[in-house]
């Protein structure tokens, strides 16, 4: 039986890694760091934010907020003070729906092809 090398999961993800997950600049995100109290990633003795999971989930939230469905930060970071978890899944749900549309998209251009 060939040895499978386990797979490591990381623990901490820096700013870089976080832009290029989501798409966006690494200034966006230190500016809604600023803005949104949920998000505050850890910070070494040089001050080199460290993300985790949570993080990068709170942080594609707020990006679904503000930047897909148009609200302000304000309103964004009111929405998630009052109702975080039916915000998380309405996300989530919209995720799912998108992952089958794409899917779907897919299995169309197969056919056509």
């Amino acid at each position: 039986m060939p040895y499978k090398k386990p797979v490591i999961e990381k623990i901490f993800y820096s700013i870089g890694e976080v832009s290029e997950m989501i798409g966006e600049n690494q200034s966006l995100i230190r500016y809604w760091e600023n803005h949104f109290d949920p998000l505050k990633p850890h910070k070494n003795k040089k001050g080199t934010r460290l993300f985790t999971k949570e993080d990068i989930e709170t942080i594609k939230l707020i990006h679904h907020l503000v930047k897909e469905r148009g609200m302000t930060i304000k309103g964004a970071r009111q929405k998630l003070k009052d109702n975080r978890e039916e915000t998380i899944n309405n996300f989530e749900i919209v995720q799912r729906l998108q992952d089958v549309r794409r899917q779907l998209t897919e299995i169309r251009d197969e056919l056509q092809g």
